[in-house]
Parts: structure tokens; sequence; C-alpha cells
């Protein structure tokens, strides 16, 4: 597929439309016309009092074309964006006989721009827009409003101070077919723990001291990755030690740790964690599909995911969330009704729906096997929706991810007061996330308005190792942050 962006700047926004409707197509962004095999063609031409928006496409024998002229206003730019965009929507779905259920919206977090709309306008105005301006179905536009109401008392806990604790731990078992994350498998990289360890409590103990320096407050705690029970109970031990000893964890009202891989957990290991203050936990099956579970490269048994559940609540653990995909190879509808029934039969106080994410790296794309269609995962996520809802939970937070089958979304389902604050905080970016470890993004979040500032740590473990007085040097830059904010 090629994309011709001629005389404009909106190739961001135009590429990631043209993915949305050729999901198995490589995009080449071209700033000339390549009038070549399947094509789209798209133009602004500048007049002293207006601009004329031109799209055309090409598919499958087909070709449609259209043209606007916009009068120039205060908000040009982005008015034009926005119309060569809906333009090549409507000429797509007309030709292709699809209409994306997330219309021209293309970006990660809809149920910040549902927050952000109703501020400035108001619920009935911020609905219309979803709907009118960028296409977004009903069904979806009413899943960002429900999220983003349920979501906003969360949001409105914090001060500026507030902050949240992120810890990766990269390392899996295994690695599953559909995962692209920077992780490992502990079998390549078992040698690289003692040392990552190490060098993960020190960046603890001089993050603590700089956060404790410039005032600030920990809201939660979050260990993710990979997976942290890939951890000896002794190795987390020492990791939880260094933040507790280096983190005033008096204000924390969560503190979370992925126990993600049911082949990864213990009794001793659930001890260790319960007696480092940790208050939730994450016990993922994905699916209880056996025959599923061995294709997706997953070395372990629905049993197993079952004695991890009894094994947690015995360990005293009352908030556990249970993550499920929907759309994975050789899953059916059948198989997929089965694992919901079975996951609400644990009575967990939460359970993520996640569509499954043709991400490139990923093992289920680069060795091309085969997946369920668009079509049977939305069966999934409607079947999810019905049994979550007359079961006492409720949608309070929501993501999306480029490649999702079907354009779908992930969304995090809760029993009332147990909603995932992290999650919240995290994915509405509406207060600081300092982040340790290997492929760790720290955020840190203007409490005043809404520019933030990223510290990025190395990716890999052996990088992180190799570079880490580097590492030490740029978390100096929170300091240098705050010291100017909160002065404010």
């Amino acid at each position: 597929m090629n994309l011709n962006i001629i005389d404009h700047s909106f190739h961001y926004e135009m590429e990631k439309l043209s993915q949305i409707f050729f999901p198995d197509e490589k995009v080449t962004v071209n700033y000339e016309a390549v009038e070549d095999g399947n094509y789209i063609t798209t133009q602004r031409i500048k007049k002293d009092n207006s601009d004329i928006i031109y799209v055309k496409v090409c598919a499958g024998g087909q070709m449609r074309e259209a043209e606007l002229e916009i009068p120039v206003c205060k908000n040009s730019e982005e008015l034009c964006e926005r119309r060569m965009a809906q333009m090549m929507f409507r000429l797509l779905t007309e030709m292709l006989s699809y209409t994306p259920p997330w219309g021209i919206l293309t970006g990660v977090r809809p149920s910040k721009l549902m927050c952000k709309l109703i501020k400035q306008m108001g619920e009935d105005e911020a609905v219309s827009y979803f709907l009118d301006e960028l296409f977004v179905s009903e069904e979806k536009t009413q899943l960002a409003l429900t999220v983003a109401r349920n979501e906003q008392p969360i949001m409105d806990k914090g001060v500026p101070e507030s902050f949240s604790l992120y810890i990766s731990i990269p390392f899996c078992p295994t690695r599953c077919s559909y995962c692209s994350f920077v992780s490992h498998s502990n079998e390549q990289a078992k040698r690289l723990i003692p040392a990552y360890v190490d060098k993960l409590c020190e960046e603890i103990k001089v993050t603590g001291k700089i956060a404790n320096e410039a005032g600030l407050r920990l809201e939660s705690v979050y260990y993710g990755g990979g997976t942290p029970t890939t951890l000896s109970a002794e190795q987390y031990k020492k990791i939880s030690s260094a933040v507790a000893e280096s983190f005033n964890l008096e204000t924390v009202e969560e503190y979370t740790v992925e126990a993600g891989r049911p082949d990864s957990v213990s009794d001793d290991k659930f001890v260790a964690i319960r007696e480092s203050g940790a208050t939730r936990i994450s016990i993922n099956p994905q699916t209880f599909n056996d025959n599923v579970l061995e294709k997706i490269g997953r070395r372990h048994t629905s049993a197993q995911t079952e004695e991890a559940m009894l094994s947690a609540r015995k360990n005293g653990f009352d908030n556990i969330n249970m993550d499920l995909i929907a759309g994975l190879p050789e899953d059916t509808l059948e198989s997929f009704t089965h694992t919901l029934d079975k996951t609400i039969s644990f009575n967990p106080e939460s359970i993520t729906v996640h569509t499954l994410s043709l991400k490139r790296s990923s093992t289920i794309v680069t060795n091309e096997l085969e997946t369920n269609d668009a079509r049977l995962c939305k069966e999934m996520l409607d079947v999810a929706w019905k049994k979550l809802s007359s079961n006492g939970y409720k949608p309070y937070y929501m993501y999306r991810q480029s490649k999702c089958l079907g354009n779908f979304e992930n969304v995090g389902w809760s029993k009332d007061g147990y909603e995932c604050l992290y999650n919240v905080y995290m994915m509405e970016e509406c207060h600081s996330v300092i982040a340790l470890g290997a492929g760790a993004v720290t955020k840190l979040r203007d409490p005043y308005g809404e520019s933030i500032e990223r510290i990025y740590n190395y990716k890999y473990p052996y990088e992180y190792i190799n570079n880490f007085d580097e590492i030490i040097r740029r978390k100096n830059e929170i300091s240098v942050f705050y010291s100017n904010i909160l002065k404010r």
C-alpha cells in the first residue's frame, strides 16, 4: 500500500488510518505521487483564503476520489487534518464495505480524550463529537463514556506531589507467541538475573532519595514485566526490601505485583509478596483452553491456573486480577465463552479482556501462524461484555494497541472498589510515573498543565547492567523537573 502525502504534514494520522483498513499490508509513505498497486493520495492545496483537501483511493481495482474547500480559520491545521481523515474514512468504508468501530480515532487513549472533551464541553457535546466528528460507533462511544465516568473519581484523587512507582522485571519462563515486549525467557537470560537484581536495588535506592528530597507522595506501586514471579522468593524479597527502605510507603493506596504466569508461582513466592505489603496481584490464564495455551507457547495448563488461584486465596490475597485474550489462535467462540465462565467462577476482583494484537516482532507474525478473524473477535468481546456486566463487573479503564484484530480495544473490568489505581494513573497520564529497571520509561507529568517529560532506561537487561552509570545520571532529571514545577 502506497500512501502519498502531498503538501501537508498530516502523515502520522493518515498512515495510522491506512493501517486500520489495510492491516496486512505494509504502508509505504511517499512524498510524491506513486500510483502503483493499492494506493492512497492525500493532498492539501493552500489558497489565499481557503484550503482544498483532496483524497484519492485506489484499491482492489476500484477508484474513488473527493475534495473539499475549507475557509481559513484559527484552527485550520487541526480542521484540515480532521476533514482529510474523514474523507479518507468515507471513501474506504464505501470501497471495502468495512466500518472500523473507532472511526478516525487512532490514539491509544480514547477515554482520556473523552474526559478532556467532557471538561471542555460537557457530556452531551463530547458524545456528539465522538459520533459526528470522529465517526466512532455508538457502542464504542458509550464504552469510552462509561470508562471516563468510572475513572474520573480516581483521577481526582491526586495532589501535585503525587506519583506512582513502576518496577520492571523483564524476564519470563518462556516467550508467548503474541508477545513483543522487551522481555527475555528465563532459559536464555537466567545468568543475568542476579546482576540485574543488584543494579535494580541500587537504582531503587538512588531514586527513592531523589523522590524524598523532592517531597513527592507515592500513591501506588506496580511490579510488571515480563513476569516478576520469574524471580525467586529471595530475589523478590531483596527488591521489595529496597523499595520499603527507600520510599515512604505510608501514603501508598495500592501495591500490585504481576504473578501472571501460573507456572511461575508457589506458596513461598506468595508469602514473600504478601509480606512485602502487596495488596493486589494478577494471575493471567489468557485462556482455559489447553490446546490454545500450547499453541501460544505458554508452558502451563488450565489446572495450574486453578491451583495458583487457590494458593493465592489461601495466602490471603483478596484483590486478584485475571487477564484474558480474545482472538487467540485456534480459540473458538465456544471455548472463549468457557474461559469467561471459568474465570468468573473464581470470583476475581477484576478481569482484563485484551484483544489479540499482531505485533510485528511477535512469533505469531514472524512464523505466520493462523489467527482468528475480526468478526469472531467481535463476537468474543460481545460475550465478554454481557457476561461481565451481568456478574457485577464494570469497565473502569481501557486502551488500544496498533494492529489489534478488528481495531478493537483492551478493557479492564472490576467490581466496585477494586479498580486498579495504577492502571488509571498510567493510562490517563494524570500524574507522574517513575519507572525503574530495563525498558522502563519514566513519565514526569506537569500537575499544573498537560506536558509530559520522559526519561528512558536502556531496553535490554545486559544494556541496563552495562550502562548503569548513565541510567543513574538520567534519574537526576527528576530533581530538575520538580525543582521547577513545585515552586509554582
